[in-house]
């Protein structure tokens, strides 16, 4: 569908929400990142707080001095609230700290529910603590606390973020050049549909002229008259693709037969130009006349120049599947080669010296934007030919 939304015509909107976006991101990663830092300075002053109570009594201890006091701070400023623990004495009993566990089992119960999260704490790869008693061994399993595992995702949170306002981003400014290359395909058929405006009133005058003078071969003012009515048609063109164009049922078969007998007989008459109808009695579809013509016209042209001007032209129209009209248009020309397959259809690409690349690209802009349908190279052999294919709701 062609573009509605003019982005130039609200630049301050999109302005407004871009930055209220970056703000948003900016003060969510601010608070998030001043958490996990408040967090980390409570544990090292804990930390500190423990040195310096250490080197005290290091310093002022003395031997018969009771020190349960001392190794009650140590467990007090140590104290895990946040590590999932789980302990495995000699017999294999697991006894867990900071795990929540479901209310109401029994002990069997219990015993299996730990198990599966010794699993899941064994997943983190933290070695556990051995502890070599007198008889037997005894292990400490330990997971990540919840502030490790901040610290560990808060990178990937970041990057996502990243990654979400780079694509934002990115489908800002593509929308944005394809806004601006609209107006410029706009503003460039309406200026071409103004400028041809004058000569064609002149050259229909002329016409006129000619015809009401005997001295003038009637055959010479019929071809004449036949090309200004082209130039009007020319100009309609330029004129509907510069505003959204006007759909309108048309048969497909007299629509291409018309301008097949038009183009014939102007171009060499070593190209021969044939018509294969596999429609069945569905010869309506909805198109604006004058855009559709320019596409058949401006494929048709280009495979006469891959032809050289001698081979044949075949245009087959058929129903597929999904209920789509298929054009088919498919010449004996020279073929594409598979490293321009891609390019066919890209502004400016062409392979002609004298070119300039326009005529696939405006076709494809004319069927996909304007008619809702499809334009693709079907197929493409090298010497052999190519056939481009146009799709089109029935």
């Amino acid at each position: 569908m062609i573009l509605s939304v003019d982005i130039y015509s609200r630049n301050t909107w999109w302005k407004v929400a871009f930055l209220g976006f970056c703000l948003v991101v900016g003060i969510f990663s601010l608070y998030f990142t001043d958490k996990i830092v408040s967090k980390l300075e409570e544990r090292e002053k804990q930390q500190i707080e423990l040195y310096a109570e250490s080197l005290k009594y290091t310093m002022t201890s003395d031997p018969n001095q009771d020190v349960n006091f001392f190794f009650e701070k140590i467990k007090k400023s140590n104290e895990n609230n946040t590590i999932p623990i789980i302990h495995k004495d000699g017999t294999g009993y697991l006894t867990a700290k900071n795990i929540e566990m479901p209310e109401g089992l029994s002990s069997d119960e219990k015993q299996a529910f730990l198990q599966k999260e010794l699993q899941e704490i064994i997943r983190d790869d933290n070695p556990p603590i051995e502890l070599d008693m007198t008889l037997h061994k005894e292990y400490i399993y330990f997971g990540n606390s919840r502030l490790l595992d901040l610290l560990r995702y808060y990178p990937l949170f970041q990057l996502a973020v990243v990654l979400v306002f780079g694509l934002a981003a990115y489908l800002f400014f593509d929308a944005s050049r394809r806004s601006e290359q609209n107006q410029v395909w706009v503003g460039l058929a309406k200026e071409t549909a103004h400028q041809l405006g004058t000569p064609l009133s002149s050259l229909t005058a002329w016409v006129e002229f000619f015809k009401n003078d005997p001295t003038y071969d009637p055959e010479i003012v019929k071809e004449l008259e036949k090309d200004v009515t082209r130039l009007d048609i020319i100009t309609t063109r330029f004129s509907n693709i510069g505003s959204i164009p006007v759909l309108k049922p048309e048969n497909i078969i007299e629509t291409i037969e018309t301008f097949m007998s038009y183009l014939q007989k102007r171009i060499s008459t070593k190209v021969v130009f044939s018509l294969d109808n596999q429609l069945n009695q569905r010869n309506t579809v909805n198109v604006n006349r004058y855009l559709f013509e320019w596409v058949i016209e401006n494929i048709c042209k280009n495979a006469v120049d891959a032809m050289g001007g001698v081979g044949s032209l075949k245009i087959t129209l058929s129903e597929t599947k999904n209920n789509k009209i298929a054009i088919d248009i498919k010449d004996s020309g020279k073929g594409i080669s598979k490293q321009n397959l891609s390019k066919v259809f890209n502004p400016g690409f062409s392979t002609k010296k004298r070119g300039w690349g326009l005529g696939l690209t405006l076709a494809k802009r004319i069927i996909e934007n304007y008619h809702d349908g499809k334009l693709f190279v079907k197929q493409s052999e090298l010497n052999k030919g190519t056939t481009f294919r146009i799709l089109l709701d029935a």
